[in-house]
């Protein structure tokens, strides 16, 4: 088998592992949604155990929980008799990843964890195991088969395992009404953090930088502005102030090439009318949106009153990187 042919194998398997477990989803894992849930509200948190591949797993499965506004830790199963079970308070919910459910290292956990009124949703193959025994809840990861050619080495129950941790938190985010504006206050570094916290009053070009001249104005006039401001284009306004059009360095040449005397005429004959703009509170990624839609160089900002407050020039999208 060639290297292509064992890849498309190994997704093969996978793909077929994830179906067989989502097949398999009962109340349990809607009883362990509103469990998670109704502890969280209670400011109780996700205590998260597992050894080797498991615990690897876990702590992708933490990530993602905290991530979404579900505050999760992981324990390390050795640790926590040595102290680290200082961590668990009564009330907390602990998930406890073992593909066998015989795992030593957490099956040796089980007394003490017994000690706290803590509630343990068991990610397990075996309901019949040590660990599914000891459980309020078990959440079934069996797969068919490893994608591994011994089945030997763990991947497609891995593979299971993380989905079923991603489901669980996706669950639990709808379940407490987590939004975007949440999001946001979790991610304010990074990429998300600027596609979901900037506003497109933060990235435009406004005040002097802003190129505005009234209808009447010549092209010549027109000019000057824009290269005062260092701008491709300008936004036409109306005898109120109002944007009733844009001219663009492509409209002067369009216009050169059929006139030469383009310089005296007024921007009421040359610019485009209804041009595309957006307000200041919009998202800086819907700005965005409309750059790939319209394939246009600059965006005006408008207020209220349809007024010309600012422009949003492409060229500094990838300096603000939200792209």
């Amino acid at each position: 088998m060639n290297h292509l042919a064992r890849a498309r194998e190994v997704f093969r398997i996978e793909i077929a592992a994830l179906q067989s477990v989502a097949q398999r989803l009962d109340d349990s894992f809607t009883q362990a949604v509103d469990l998670i849930v109704t502890r969280l509200r209670a400011r109780n948190k996700l205590v998260i155990l597992g050894i080797g591949k498991s615990g690897s797993i876990g702590r992708k499965i933490a990530a993602t929980l905290t991530s979404t506004g579900s505050t999760a830790v992981v324990l390390d199963s050795v640790d926590a008799l040595h102290g680290d079970l200082g961590i668990l308070v009564d009330g907390d919910v602990v998930l406890a990843l073992s593909y066998s459910g015989e795992t030593d290292e957490l099956i040796q956990l089980l007394p003490a964890l017994k000690r706290f009124s803590v509630h343990i949703i068991a990610f397990t193959s075996k309901a019949d195991s040590i660990l599914g025994r000891h459980s309020d809840l078990i959440l079934n990861v069996r797969v068919g088969k490893e994608a591994c050619p011994f089945n030997l080495a763990p991947t497609a129950s891995t593979t299971a395992m993380l989905a079923m941790g991603d489901a669980l938190a996706m669950a639990v985010l709808q379940a407490r009404g987590f939004n975007k504006a949440d999001f946001a206050k979790h991610h304010p570094s990074g990429s998300i953090g600027r596609a979901l916290l900037l506003k497109v009053g933060d990235i435009m070009r406004g005040g002097e930088r802003n190129p505005v001249a009234s209808q009447t104005s010549s092209v010549q006039d027109a000019l000057l502005v824009m290269t005062q401001c260092r701008s491709g284009s300008l936004s036409v306004t109306d005898s109120m102030g109002r944007l009733v059009g844009v001219f663009t360095d492509g409209d002067l040449r369009r216009h050169m090439a059929q006139n030469t005397d383009v310089l005296r005429k007024r921007l009421s004959e040359v610019m485009t009318k209804n041009p595309i703009c957006i307000t200041a509170e919009a998202l800086a990624v819907e700005a965005l949106k409309i750059f790939d839609a319209r394939q246009i160089d600059d965006l005006i900002v408008v207020n209220k009153k349809n007024q010309p407050i600012g422009i949003i020039d492409s060229q500094d999208l990838p300096k603000l990187k939200i792209l």
